[in-house]
C-alpha cells in the first residue's frame, strides 16, 4: 500500500488511532541521557513522550508535528505533568517549515514526512548547532510489512551515515537493533552524531553523494 504521508494522512492517522500514552522511545534515554539540557527540537512528536521526557530533565523543547489533532493530544498529556523544562507545540510540515535557530539536539522517532525519506534526515541534520547531536530512531528498510511502513519510509543505518559528511560530523551510533514493543516486533535504525565544532564546517549539514537516489 502506498501512502502519501502528508497533513490529511496523519490527521487521519491519528483521528482513528486511540490515545495510547506510550512510553518514550528507549533510545533517547541511552543516547540523551548524559548529555546537558539545553534547546531541542522533536522533529515528528506525535503523542509526545519523547518531548515530555526530555523537558522532565530540563531540555527547552520544540515539538513539531503536522497533525493539529495529535498535538492537541500531546498538549494535554504534557499539561498534566509538571516538568522543569518547556515544551513549545509546533504544527509544521517538516518538509517545508524552517526553524528560527539551530538546536543543541535534534531528534525524530519513527516519523514519515511526504517527502524521501533520507532527504528529510538531511532537512533535521541541517538544524543542528554546531557541537550539538542529531539522534535518528527509523524503521528498518527491508521490514515494510505487516505494521511496518513501506519501503520508501525506511533506511538502514549505513544510509543514514553515508549522508554524514565526516568533516562535519562524528557518528557515535550507527546500529540497527530488533525489540518487541506490546508484542509487535519493531525493526530499528538507531544514528546518533555530534556535529563538529571546527569553524570550517560549521555551515555543513549531510551531504548525499553526487550519485544518491532521489527516492
Amino acid at each position: 500500500m502506498t501512502h502519501g504521508f502528508d497533513k490529511q494522512y496523519w490527521e487521519e492517522h491519528w483521528l482513528r488511532t486511540e490515545a495510547g500514552g506510550s512510553p518514550p522511545n528507549p533510545y533517547l534515554a541511552r543516547e540523551i541521557g548524559e548529555l546537558a539540557p539545553g534547546s531541542a527540537l522533536d522533529a515528528g512528536c506525535g503523542e509526545g513522550a519523547e518531548a515530555i521526557w526530555l523537558a522532565s530533565r530540563g531540555w527547552r523543547v520544540t515539538a513539531a508535528d503536522i497533525s493539529s489533532a495529535v498535538l492537541s493530544r500531546a498538549a494535554e498529556r504534557a499539561a498534566a505533568i509538571e516538568v522543569p523544562g518547556k515544551v513549545e507545540w509546533v504544527e509544521a510540515d517538516l518538509g517545508s517549515w524552517t526553524p528560527d535557530a539551530r538546536f543543541d539536539l535534534v531528534t525524530t522517532h519513527y516519523a514519515h514526512p511526504a517527502m524521501p525519506q533520507l532527504e528529510f534526515y538531511d532537512r533535521l541534520a541541517g538544524w543542528v548547532a554546531p557541537g550539538g547531536t542529531l539522534l535518528i530512531v527509523g524503521h528498518l528498510h527491508g521490514h515494510g510489512h505487516g505494521h511496518q511502513p513501506p519501503d520508501e519510509a525506511s533506511a538502514t543505518a549505513a544510509a543514514v551515515t553515508a549522508r554524514l559528511d565526516g568533516a562535519a560530523w562524528e557518528v557515535v551510533t550507527a546500529e540497527e537493533q530488533h525489540r518487541t514493543l506490546s508484542g509487535r516486533p519493531l525493526h530499528d535504525v538507531v544514528v546518533r552524531a555530534t556535529r563538529r565544532r571546527t569553524a570550517g564546517t560549521i555551515a555543513s549539514a549531510m551531504s548525499p553523494p553526487s550519485s544518491a537516489s532521489a527516492g
